[in-house]
């Protein structure tokens, strides 16, 4: 999935060139626990990592990084991970996973617990070490991060003197209303049966106060929050004011409806904020950012971004720790944001007056991460998301009433959690 914005890999050639292929060709001696290493990753997040990675090779000699690159769907780099970590590969030394895959990553035992203190985890953003954590230990560190928005027209709403929605009365009535006077549909999100849908449902669980599991996935809370959110989605689909077309879109879709000027409002992350912003869009300097709205004020997002992670059978740990500690050090992380428009890990970053002045939405952003929470965690996050996109997907092209897939989430994520 796209947490992150996707860019071209020409610098991330020209630093595995210049780094050449772990394991290969003569080997310097080095202590043990050290040495060349690989980082996989998403090839959609390449470009930010190329430059940084081409100072560490530099400085480092003995300790240099290839970069392992998967494919740009998270669904596939998952995969790909997967495939390569059951059949016991130990070609991978550090793994860039999304937030959503450390608990199942560290319960297979494919990852290894890290020491707090090797990490600065008292300058980062609170949530977002929630997302690296499984059975009470330290299984990653948050590298970039993300949160969801609510992008809106503002020209629009100024025309007809209203205030962005804070609840989802307010959405639904402007979206309902005002959108089809300016001959625009209403709301979309990423409402296509893949990992954007969960994020999305989620959201709106948390917003309502629900949940999915608890207990590192051991217990099944589906309740009244789940049902409320279910039932906000099949009502905009039902009243028009969610398009049926939205039910097709992924994070690039909708930012590209929303950019071409056919929506009021999108939930999406914040990669769009600097898109929608440039010349040629039919939106720059008409839309604003907030943060998502909830049943009774404002709501809560779900956290995205990736974790760095090792891999338990890295022979280079002490090199990779290194790695992890500086590619999440301040200069790094402000590189993150300078140079590869993601939200940085830092919570300093997210006040300093030149970073706001260039990125105008960060004390907006900085509010919905600290208000974020993550996907829900369990060993089998694989089913546990699955199970839910076919749900929702059934309540939003009103297969099935928001009581009907209640019942049915239930059960099957009780199955899920009961398997050995």
């Amino acid at each position: 999935m796209r947490w992150m914005r996707a860019a071209g890999r020409g610098l991330l050639v020209a630093a595995v060139i210049a780094s050449g292929y772990a394991g290969i060709g003569p080997q310097r001696d080095t202590p043990p626990g050290r040495g060349p290493m690989t980082l996989a990753t998403s090839d959609d997040l390449t470009r930010y990592l190329a430059p940084l990675l081409a100072d560490w090779n530099s400085a480092h000699p003995g300790e240099e990084v290839t970069v392992v690159e998967l494919p740009e769907s998270a669904d596939e780099t998952r995969s790909q991970m997967i495939t390569d970590l059951r059949a016991d590969d130990p070609r991978y030394d550090i793994l860039n996973i999304d937030v959503a895959w450390t608990s199942e990553f560290a319960a297979a035992g494919w990852i290894s617990p890290l020491d707090r203190d090797r990490f600065a985890l008292d300058t980062f953003l609170p949530p977002v070490v929630e997302t690296a954590t499984f059975d009470g230990r330290l299984y990653a560190v948050p590298y970039v991060t993300n949160a969801g928005l609510l992008y809106y027209r503002k020209d629009i709403l100024e025309r007809e003197g209203e205030s962005p929605p804070r609840t989802w009365a307010e959405l639904a009535r402007q979206a309902r209303t005002i959108a089809p006077r300016h001959g625009l549909d209403g709301y979309a999100g990423q409402f296509l049966p893949y990992e954007g849908l969960t994020a999305n449902l989620t959201e709106a669980v948390l917003s309502a106060g629900g949940s999915l599991l608890a207990d590192e996935g051991a217990r099944v809370t589906v309740g009244a929050g789940v049902r409320e959110a279910l039932e906000l989605l099949a009502d905009g689909v039902r009243e028009g004011w969610i398009p049926r077309e939205a039910l097709r879109y992924k994070e690039e879709e909708s930012r590209k409806a929303f950019q071409s000027g056919e929506l009021l409002f999108l939930r999406n992350w914040p990669y769009v904020y600097s898109l929608a912003g440039q010349g040629g869009s039919a939106v720059a300097g008409k839309f604003g950012a907030v943060r998502l709205p909830g049943p009774r004020g404002p709501g809560t997002s779900v956290l995205g971004g990736s974790n760095l992670a090792v891999h338990s059978r890295s022979r280079n740990g002490k090199s990779a720790a290194d790695l992890i500690a500086y590619l999440t050090s301040a200069p790094a992380q402000r590189r993150v944001l300078t140079e590869g428009a993601l939200p940085p890990v830092r919570a300093d970053l997210y006040s300093d007056p030149a970073l706001v002045r260039d990125h105008p939405y960060l004390p907006t952003l900085r509010q919905s991460i600290l208000t974020a929470e993550p996907r829900a965690k369990s060993p089998r996050y694989d089913q546990v998301t699955l199970a839910v996109q076919a749900v929702t997907h059934d309540v939003l092209t009103l297969r099935q009433t928001p009581e009907e897939a209640v019942a049915r989430l239930t059960r099957e994520l009780t199955a899920i959690a009961r398997r050995d």
